[in-house]
Formats: structure tokens, C-alpha cells, sequence
């Protein structure tokens, strides 16, 4: 990409570079000059169809000898042509001139406006895109107070459900295709088309087909209007009310970044947030769904411990104390830790620190694959399953050692289990077994078959109530960040772990999250020189992971990762 050449570009009386291949309107955008728009999409081909981003261009005026004329200051005059034109399906080119706020370009966008708000219908105020949509906010630069149009606007079809997951009304759609597109590009599901003419014209799914694709809520991400809205957050919340936090998805090894819009400590919604190193801007529907657990009515609230055959509840303080007491009257063969690939970093290391002192020899994570597609989802389902295998050290695929674990517990001979966010029943350990096992301390955020048969649970916090960092599938350190308070008594996993720690081994000088990564960084190669700031929102490359569990989206996210390999970490 920086072989390509740099052509001189004009744009309102200002000379600038761009590269070769670079679109008009991007390089606008590049010097601080935006053009509205409603079709073009950065990520996805250019239809030039809603005429939003005319301009006046031109090109050098060329001189008898072909050569372009120079005007007094060496630069070439430029000869502009009578009619605006579009600048989103145009590339740069030397000598090129634009200008993008001149009268002529300021009529053609009222005119624009004008034709686009004609069959509008005026239902702001119950529109689920009011606070984030474009053609409100264009209308207000440059639309007009009163309308021209005296017949009767035309009537489309209102709350049809194209799919599981996206609602549609006709009546606010635009035309700009974004969707559509997306559909072709993207998501490879060809299922959206516009059918018949005119004012009549509506958007709508083949006869045969559905919008159901894993990546069908990203149509409501780009549609520019309320046309397109999601059927699961449809009319529960304004989105001037929402605070918004960047993160992570923790559905699977992607690790897709994302917004986290909350509002009085309730998650409302997640939307992807753009990375072109990870997911581009788009993420799949099974992830950004994937946060309704937080509120479920097995929420484990407050820390519990075995009182004859119940568990009852406790305070922090005891609870942790008894935990030790617990674990520290085993070691070695006796005792086994059960991890999760769903843990940040932070929490493995603790955990890996308080296997160091017990002399645990048996800790393993559960493995978890699916069927995942080469788009965005990983058949990989744990999040950190990179993080895992490094910090944990594991010298063999995940799930290798869980067998011998769970031989051992059923054996008899690992008499102490302390098991983080699993549930042992699933891989083979019964709760008969749990029930004799003479310390069995459990922490976890939902109760469950396992949690039943628990001397101590241990109530932790979700991935958007909780702070810290996870490895993805691609070797890319990412930053989880807290959206929301845990509910009740639940505290974050890693203050958890750190009193445990304390307990059982003595202080550890562990006074915030920042500390943990500190220590783990000092001690870890990969992570030298980084902190939980330096990360950033879009992650820093640590690992080259020999399989990737997912193909980038964005064609040019592969040319970055490749640069990003070769600069040292930390840098």
C-alpha cells in the first residue's frame, strides 16, 4: 500500500496528497472536510444511487502543448465541469479539484433532501433511529422548514418481520441499498431486493427466503434511517438515555470489539464497534445477542456455604476464609483446578498463582468448539483459549488433562476441586461425586447442577460487569471493559481470586486490576512493556497464532496484522 503513488488533489482551495485508488470521499474525510451521504458505505461497494454527496469537480485545464496551464502560484488551474457530480464511486486523480461547500453543491443537497423527505412519514418521536439517525440530522442542515409537495405521500407496508431478528418499515426506507449490499458482500445471503417502481418502490426479502442470516443485525447498524430495526431492542429504550462502553465480544475466539449501550446498570444492547485488525465493523447476531444471562433469575447473588445438606448464605469475609481453610488442606494429586477459556487474563493468573502454591498438578480448561463460518464466528467458543494456554501453561490442547481429572475425582483421589465459570456435570463428573468430595469451592455467576453440590459458591461477575484483557484466536490482546455493576453481593472474579490468594499464601500486593497486569507482564514475555492503558481500544498483537480461527472481513485488515507482526511488543 505505500508503494502506490500520491496524486495532488484540490479540495476547497487547499492542496493535499492522497494515494492512488483512494475514493473522493474518503479524502475529504482524510483533511476534515465531511461530505453527507446516504448509500456509500466505507466498507462496501458504492451504488452512487442516493445523490447525497454531490460536488463540483474538475480537472486541470490542459494547454496547447497538453501539458496542464499553471496559475500564479505553480499550481494547475483548474477547469471545472458545469454539472456536480458524485463523489463516493470516484477516485482521486492528479490534478483533480473539488469543492464540496459551494453554492451549487449546497442546493443540490436541499434538493436532494427535498425529493428524500417527501414521502417521509413525520414519526420521529416513536422511531427507534431518532438520536442516531442521519436523515434527521441532515435534515436539519439542509432541508427545508415547510414542503413544497401538496399531494398525499404514499403508503407502505409497516412492522413486517423479514426475519427472527429484523423488523422493517417501508415507509422510512430510503433506497440506499446498504443492506442489500451487505447481504450480497458480506453475509453472502442474497435475500434482500427492492421490487416494483417509482415512489412505489419497497425493500423486501425474496418470496422464498428470510433475513435470517448470523449477520442479519448489521443491516440495522448501517441502515441510515429507522427502516431496518432490530426486534429485540424495538421500543425498550431511547438512545440518549444509554451510556456506551467499548469492549469486547467473549461469545467466541474472535473477540469482535464492540459498544455496550446500559443504562441504570442494565444492558440494552451491544453493536459492533470498528476494528479493521478483528471484525472490520460488523460482528455476528449470536454474539451480539448473547448478553440476556446477565439478568437471568439463577443469578448466584450472594456467596454461600454448606451448612448440613443446604447451602447458606454468608458474608465475603467468612467466605473466603473457609475457602482457604478448605483448599490449603490438600495439594499436589489431592487437588485439581477446573479454569474456564472464558476467564481474562488477570483471573488465570491468579489462578495459576494459587496452583503454584498449593502445588496443583491437575488444571485444565473445558474446550469448546462448534460450527463456526468464514466470516466472523469461530468453531473456537472460548474467548481466550489463547490467553488460557499461555498464562496457564499448558503443554497440550485444552481439555487433555480433564479426563485425567475427572478420572481422579471419581477415583477418589483428588479429594479438593475449586472450579472457575464451569460446570463439572457436563464433562463427566456426577454430582454423587461432587457430593463426597470433601472441599468442592465453586465460582461462577449462574447456579447449576454442579453449584448444588458446592461446600463454598462463590458469586463472580459477567464479561460486561468486569474489567480486564483476553488474548483472541488471531494472537491479538483486547481490553474488556465494565458496562454495568454485578448484581447483589457478586464481586469481579479477579478481587475474588486476589483474597483468596491472600488467604491462602499471605499478602500479595495486589491493590487493582492494573497491579495484576503489571506483575503478569513482568513475568510473562509477551506481555513485557504493556500495561492495561497501553492495550487501547483496538488491542495490541502479542502471539502468532498458527491457526487462525477466522478469516478477517476487511481484505486490508490481513496487510495490517502482517505490519503489526513484524513490530516488537509493546511498541
Amino acid at each position: 500500500m505505500s508503494d502506490l503513488p500520491l496524486f495532488n488533489v484540490q479540495i476547497d482551495g487547499v492542496w493535499h496528497q492522497f494515494k492512488k485508488g483512494t475514493r473522493v470521499i474518503e479524502a475529504c474525510a482524510q483533511v476534515g472536510v465531511y461530505v453527507p451521504r446516504y448509500c456509500y458505505h466505507p466498507k462496501l461497494s458504492s451504488p452512487g444511487n442516493c445523490r447525497m454527496c454531490l460536488i463540483e469537480m474538475g480537472m486541470p485545464r490542459m494547454g496547447p502543448d497538453r501539458k496542464p496551464e499553471l496559475g500564479a502560484d505553480g499550481k494547475p488551474v483548474i477547469n471545472w465541469m458545469p454539472r456536480p457530480q458524485i463523489c463516493c464511486a470516484q477516485d482521486v486523480a492528479e490534478g483533480m479539484g473539488v469543492r464540496t461547500n459551494s453554492p451549487l453543491a449546497q442546493e443540490c443537497r436541499k434538493g436532494v433532501m427535498e425529493f428524500l423527505l417527501i414521502n417521509h412519514p413525520l414519526d420521529c418521536p416513536i422511531c427507534d433511529q431518532a438520536g442516531e439517525c442521519d436523515l434527521q440530522e441532515f435534515s436539519v442542515e439542509y432541508g427545508n422548514a415547510d414542503s413544497r409537495f401538496l399531494e398525499n405521500k404514499v403508503k407502505k407496508p409497516k412492522n413486517v418481520e423479514l426475519g427472527p431478528r429484523v423488523t422493517l418499515d417501508d415507509e422510512r426506507c430510503i433506497l440506499c441499498s446498504r443492506c442489500i449490499r451487505f447481504c450480497n458482500e458480506i453475509a453472502h445471503d442474497d435475500v434482500l431486493g427492492f421490487v416494483d417502481r417509482g415512489s412505489h418502490t419497497v425493500l423486501t426479502a425474496h418470496p422464498d427466503k428470510r433475513l435470517e442470516n448470523n449477520y442479519s443485525l448489521n443491516t440495522v447498524d448501517i441502515c441510515p434511517v429507522g427502516a431496518l430495526t432490530s426486534s429485540d431492542f424495538r421500543f425498550k429504550m431511547r438512545v440518549w438515555f444509554l451510556k456506551e462502553t467499548k469492549s469486547i465480544c467473549t461469545s467466541c475466539a474472535t473477540g469482535c470489539n464492540t459498544i455496550i449501550g446500559t443504562r441504570e446498570d442494565i444492558v440494552y444492547r451491544q453493536t459492533p464497534r470498528q476494528n479493521d485488525h478483528v471484525n472490520s465493523c460488523w460482528m455476528c447476531d449470536y454474539g451480539r445477542l448473547n448478553f440476556k444471562y446477565l439478568e437471568a433469575e439463577n443469578r448466584i447473588l450472594d456467596p454461600q456455604i454448606r451448612t448440613g445438606q443446604r447451602l447458606a448464605p454468608t458474608d465475603w469475609k467468612n467466605a473466603i476464609t473457609q475457602a482457604a481453610l478448605q483448599l490449603r488442606q490438600y495439594g499436589g494429586e489431592n487437588i485439581a483446578i477446573i479454569a474456564s477459556g472464558r476467564m481474562t487474563n488477570e483471573e488465570l493468573w491468579l489462578t495459576r498463582k494459587i496452583a503454584d502454591f498449593l502445588g496443583i498438578r491437575h488444571i485444565d480448561i473445558v474446550p469448546r468448539r462448534d460450527e463456526g463460518d468464514d466470516i466472523l464466528l469461530s468453531p473456537y467458543r472460548n474467548p481466550n483459549r489463547v490467553g488460557a494456554r499461555l498464562i496457564l501453561d499448558l503443554k497440550s490442547e485444552p481439555g487433555a488433562t480433564l479426563q485425567t481429572i475427572v478420572r481422579n475425582v471419581n477415583a477418589g483421589e483428588i479429594r479438593a476441586l475449586l472450579v472457575l465459570g464451569e460446570n463439572p456435570t457436563n464433562i463427566g463428573i456426577s454430582g454423587e461425586q461432587l457430593g463426597n468430595l470433601t472441599a468442592f469451592v465453586a465460582i461462577d455467576i449462574l447456579s447449576n447442577a454442579a453449584t448444588e453440590h458446592a461446600t463454598l459458591v462463590l458469586p463472580g461477575a459477567g464479561f460486561a460487569e468486569k474489567r480486564g484483557s483476553m488474548i483472541n484466536g488471531h494472537g491479538r490482546l483486547q481490553r474488556l471493559n465494565r458496562a454495568v455493576r454485578p448484581p447483589g453481593n457478586a464481586r469481579d472474579d479477579w478481587e475474588i481470586l486476589r483474597d483468596l490468594l491472600q488467604a491462602i499464601g499471605g499478602s500479595n500486593g495486589l491493590y487493582s486490576i492494573d497491579d495484576v497486569f503489571r506483575q503478569m507482564s513482568a513475568e510473562i514475555p509477551q506481555f513485557e512493556n504493556l500495561t492495561l492503558t497501553k492495550i487501547g481500544d483496538l488491542g495490541v498483537h502479542v502471539l502468532n497464532v498458527e491457526e487462525s480461527p477466522y478469516a478477517p472481513v476487511d481484505p486490508k485488515a490481513k496487510d495490517i496484522e502482517r505490519a503489526e507482526k513484524k513490530r516488537p511488543p509493546g511498541r
